[in-house]
């Protein structure tokens, strides 16, 4: 069967997600074609992108303000390009403030057309309203987290499907073998050093954690120290790390950060997506962020008891997470210096990590893209009956 799909990724995960799709949905339909909005991932998938995805890769209130002209500008151009194009469907990747506006628009021009978000706004935690408003434009959600679909259906929003999350598919390249064990256990201890994959991440935290690796020196003695970062932001870390009194190894590779995380005795991290992966690989960990004090308004109306990923699947708050006014040197040391001596706290996470797997995981085996691709024919099947 032919058909056209339309997909827009936001950022470098959605291009890694759209790119999963992408591959699935060729296997399950060979005469398939792709356009739309995509990175360097999508690319090689086949994706000629409309413009560079960098131009939407904006986070945070004030950035945004800054680069609304341009935002809008592609928004316009998206949008006149679904219209243009005539998709079988659309696919919005993430990135809800910009992709939920275009679906909008294309829902009022096009009633017909199916659309599906590729990754749940987080409804259940902040503005909770959003998933019955996303009934009139969204026809199905793909979840990466296995609690979204109750909680679409507990705020009434559109059809909502768990299909695995991505993290599922690394396994093998998370859970560390008998050398890497040897290597957590030994001394000096490696810890691992995670500042934020976005600009404004590393502004407020990269000096918040130099000084609490020098706290923790003074705590527990010397160790060893590797920091991850993304290719977009190495240049600037690289010239921070090198004032630091501890100087982390500045690695940029995917390789090399699961490879420390199979190693690592403990690590400091900013929340997202790097907490599951560390729970994956069983390394206890303390969790920092902070955000400009405009954004921290928004902080009581956030209804979850936590920003963990593996605290909120495993609907226990193992991880100790430091926000805001919190997020201190001498706070981040002696929690760090806690998890990587043996003890009830370093206990309390190993003990907790090894079922999220179980969490994640689906039926027999399948792979959270392939799940994606089946749920996207389906819904396609679905508005064509």
């Amino acid at each position: 069967m032919k058909m056209r799909i339309f997909l827009i990724a936001g950022e470098a995960s959605g291009d890694q997600l759209g790119r999963g799709l992408m591959r699935a949905l060729r296997q399950a339909c060979p005469d398939v074609t792709f356009c739309g909005v995509g990175g360097a991932a999508m690319a090689g998938a086949g994706l000629t992108s409309l413009y560079p995805l960098e131009d939407l890769s904006v986070m945070g209130f004030l950035p945004v303000v800054r680069n609304l002209p341009r935002l809008l500008k592609r928004m316009d151009e998206t949008v006149a390009a679904v219209l243009r194009d005539m998709p079988d469907a659309l696919v919005i990747i993430d990135s809800p403030d910009f992709t939920h506006r275009v679906a909008k628009r294309v829902r009022r021009a096009m009633p017909s057309l199916p659309i599906i978000d590729y990754v749940s706004p987080t409804v259940w935690a902040w503005r909770p309203g959003r998933a019955r408003q996303m009934r009139g434009y969204i026809d199905h959600v793909l979840a990466l987290l296995p609690f979204e679909p109750a909680a679409y259906g507990r705020l009434h929003g559109p059809p909502c499907s768990y299909i695995g999350h991505p993290l599922i598919e690394r396994l093998g390249d998370l859970t560390p073998g008998p050398e890497d064990l040897l290597r957590r256990n030994q001394t000096p201890p490696l810890i691992v050093v995670l500042p934020g994959s976005r600009h404004s991440e590393i502004v407020r935290l990269m000096p918040i954690f130099a000084q609490t690796l020098n706290l923790l020196a003074q705590r527990i003695g010397a160790f060893d120290c590797v920091l991850p970062a993304v290719a977009h932001l190495e240049a600037e870390i690289r010239d921070q790390v090198a004032a630091w009194p501890i100087k982390p190894r500045v690695i940029s590779t995917e390789d090399e950060k699961f490879a420390s995380f199979r190693r690592a005795r403990a690590a400091l991290a900013a929340s997202g997506t790097a907490t599951l992966e560390l729970a994956l690989a069983a390394v206890p960990m303390v969790v920092a962020y902070k955000v400009s004090m405009l954004e921290s308004l928004a902080r009581p109306f956030i209804k979850v008891p936590s920003i963990v990923l593996p605290n909120l699947i495993l609907g226990e708050n193992i991880v100790p997470e430091f926000l805001q006014e919190n997020c201190r040197p001498q706070a981040l040391a002696a929690a760090l210096a806690a998890i990587v001596e043996d003890g009830p706290a370093r206990q309390m996470q190993t003990s907790g990590f090894p079922a999220i797997a179980g969490h994640l995981r689906l039926p027999a085996g399948e792979m959270p893209s392939s799940r994606a691709a089946a749920v996207v024919l389906d819904t396609l099947a679905s508005a064509a009956a």
